[in-house]
């Protein structure tokens, strides 16, 4: 999923970073993808998720990186501070993923509530100027032609249906398509 999305985005012309570490006192860790531009300071965290085999530890990593990267990563990039920030947490568009998402609407609905009207500007190549938001999508790295790539959590609560089984469907068709 990384590599689909880090290739979107660096064809966009933004700066991209994959696994990229962060420490912020006790709290360390690493973003599965961050894109930012400097003019004016924004920043793209993604954090993609295969499956949900643990809630709360998803939702405590995602909050942590939430409140702490950013400041981490203007350091590392030389900026006071961004004006924008998107975090968003992505889902394998599958059985898995959806089946764990609906099962826990509440809870995803307080981790993200925002629509992912962010993250597509900057897929579009136009990020936001200003404010924060932290939204849910499903992400299909093997969409085609007109197919969508992602959609919002709204649709995963009204029957968006999967396009995958689980991971290991994913990996081998990834592997077939030499993504």
């Amino acid at each position: 999923m990384g590599e689909f999305e880090a290739g979107w985005l660096q064809a966009r012309g933004f700066h991209v970073a994959i696994d990229h570490p962060y420490q912020h006192y006790q709290f360390a860790g690493r973003a599965d993808l961050l894109a930012w531009r400097l003019d004016p300071p924004a920043m793209l965290h993604i954090e993609n998720r295969t499956r949900f085999p643990d809630l709360q530890a998803a939702a405590g990593s995602f909050n942590a990186k939430r409140r702490y990267l950013a400041g981490t990563l203007a350091v590392h990039v030389g900026v006071r501070g961004f004006l924008s920030e998107t975090h968003v947490m992505a889902g394998l568009w599958s059985a898995e993923v959806i089946h764990a998402v609906r099962l826990r609407r509440a809870s995803f609905r307080a981790l993200c509530p925002d629509s992912d009207d962010r993250l597509r500007a900057w897929l579009h190549g136009e990020p936001p100027a200003r404010g924060n938001s932290s939204s849910f999508v499903l992400l299909d790295p093997l969409a085609s032609g007109r197919q969508a790539k992602i959609v919002d959590l709204e649709r995963v609560f009204t029957g968006t249906r999967p396009r995958l089984r689980g991971y290991a469907e994913a990996a081998k068709k990834l592997q077939r398509v030499g993504r």
